[in-house]
């Protein structure tokens, strides 16, 4: 005996289910959920059985970016060393060293309501801690993705897994929220640098001397 028809099946997963993106694709996230307020984005990896015997130290970060797609002050940088943007809006909650263990690695917390009205986007971003040093890059990482979870349901709204894409890079922005129309889109945008934490840094206007 069937308990659920088709149509019901189709609308528990329109409501429930992740949006599962590919690179490129962008959704909106408030359309569907209105009033949406409080988010976390969840970022997650696994290191190859290959890699070179050290622990790889991979490190989330939120760029806050205005129209001009760079930063207005080096505090619109959030990263281990600058944990909570001063609106209150973006905070990274803490730095995993070794991204031992299921699920999310590292985790920011997004308060949409407060985001500053000159900031248009957020860029989050990976990067290997050292990597020169550790002769380590995005080569010997794999399964990477970013989340959104709607922190007051625990609802995961959105989900893209980066693929095995990457070879040399040390530096990867995986995707970014951003206004448009009145309301917050994500983009997953999974592009890959050369030259770590500085490269990054010097793309969103941040003085890294």
């Amino acid at each position: 005996m069937e308990l659920y028809s088709e149509a019901d099946k189709t609308i528990w997963e329109e409501k429930y289910m992740p949006v599962s993106l590919k690179k490129g694709q962008k959704v909106s996230l408030t359309k569907g959920n209105p009033g949406l307020k409080n988010v976390v984005v969840g970022i997650g990896w696994d290191i190859n059985a290959f890699d070179t015997g050290g622990d790889f130290d991979l490190d989330a970060a939120a760029f806050c970016l205005t129209d001009s797609g760079r930063v207005s002050d080096s505090n619109d940088f959030v990263f281990y060393g600058n944990l909570v943007h001063p609106s209150g809006a973006v905070q990274h909650m803490g730095d995993n060293l070794t991204g031992a263990g299921d699920g999310d690695d590292e985790q920011i917390q997004i308060d949409l309501s407060k985001i500053p009205a000159n900031i248009s986007k957020v860029a989050f971003t990976v990067t290997i801690y050292d990597a020169e040093t550790r002769r380590q890059n995005f080569g010997q990482v794999s399964n990477a993705f970013i989340r959104i979870v709607d922190e007051t349901t625990n609802q995961e709204l959105i989900r893209y897994d980066l693929g095995e894409d990457f070879s040399i890079e040390t530096a990867v922005v995986v995707g970014e929220l951003y206004r448009h129309d009145g309301e917050w889109k994500f983009n997953a945008i999974g592009s890959g640098f050369q030259g770590g934490l500085a490269a990054l840094c010097g793309h969103y206007g941040i003085d890294v001397a």
